[in-house]
């Protein structure tokens, strides 16, 4: 009875041994990431419409050297030291669009008086292509126009701030230009507020990295730039819901801004941040293609945290 109990008991134990590990390697399986051979070619990769923000690369994924880009011009910087991870063509005259935006929202956000109310005028509405349709004697405030102009980048915005700001554009344009030199973008001019093509008008890679990084300092532009979409009031009570032309901040989980644009001049171009504990950076792509200005951007942002 005394043997037939002990290889009972010992029956038992090696059940339980072999269902344990078993039930380790079930485990495993389950909750083991799935292997990508290259984090940064899979960030690249365009993702199609309405899908999931993606992750962080794969631990040890991501390459000491960074990723092939299509476009002209790219900086990638330290958003807080201004410390260079890479560069490509960063001196480079380029018209920079819309990007340079950041420098008038920029002037406007550091004057302040965010809450003051903003009349339009019949000169504000002088800019193609991009409009919100303001209207002349209309009423907003500085702010709502402010959140306007860096999720949707209305042209008409534009000239309304800088107009509101400096009394004219040419005024504000000389606010721009002084406002880059005491930032150290040395290599810019500006001639009007919103990036539309004019003689005499452009910047630099490195010039706008410089601008986007103080930008980046501001918290009421932080607050604006990672917003997906804003719903904007008409002075008539009509709403109207403006999506981010950031299409990078529904792509990655961790891009938190900042601003696009584009002219046939200048070609697509993106200033996108992003952000993870312990880093911040800033990614300037300047010249790219229409799909390419997305997959390089998010690459490089991919990159510059991880890498």
């Amino acid at each position: 009875m005394k043997r037939r109990y002990e290889t009972l008991v010992c029956f038992c134990a090696i059940a339980l041994a072999v269902s344990s590990v078993a039930a380790k390697k079930h485990s495993y399986k389950t909750v083991r990431p799935m292997e990508v051979p290259d984090g940064i070619s899979e960030v690249r990769k365009a993702e199609p419409a309405g899908s999931a923000p993606a992750g962080p690369p794969p631990p040890g994924s991501v390459s000491k050297i960074a990723p092939n880009t299509r476009a002209v011009s790219v900086m990638v910087i330290d958003a807080h030291s201004g410390e260079i991870y890479y560069e490509k063509n960063a001196d480079a005259p380029r018209a920079a669009a819309s990007t340079q935006k950041l420098l008038t929202a920029l002037i406007v956000a550091e004057r302040g008086y965010l809450d003051k109310p903003v009349t339009v005028q019949q000169v504000d509405t002088m800019a193609e292509p991009v409009k919100l349709n303001i209207r002349p004697g209309e009423t907003y405030t500085r702010i709502e126009l402010l959140r306007a102009l860096l999720v949707k980048s209305p042209n008409d915005v534009a000239r309304c701030l800088a107009r509101d700001s400096a009394g004219s554009i040419e005024a504000f344009a000389m606010v721009m230009n002084q406002k880059a030199r005491e930032l150290g973008a040395t290599h810019s001019h500006f001639v009007n507020p919103n990036g539309l093509p004019i003689p005499g008008q452009y910047s630099s890679a490195r010039d706008l990295s410089i601008i986007a990084k103080a930008a980046y300092a501001n918290s009421t532009i932080r607050s604006i730039v990672c917003l997906p979409n804003l719903v904007f009031r008409y002075a008539n009570g009509r709403t109207r819901e403006l999506e981010n032309t950031n299409k990078v901040l529904k792509r990655l989980a961790y891009c938190n801004g900042m601003k696009t644009g584009y002219t046939e001049a200048a070609g697509h171009c993106l200033i996108a941040s992003g952000t993870r504990p312990g880093r911040d950076i800033i990614v300037v792509v300047l010249g790219d293609s229409k799909s390419g200005v997305w997959q390089d951007a998010s690459a490089l942002l991919s990159w510059g945290l991880w890498m």
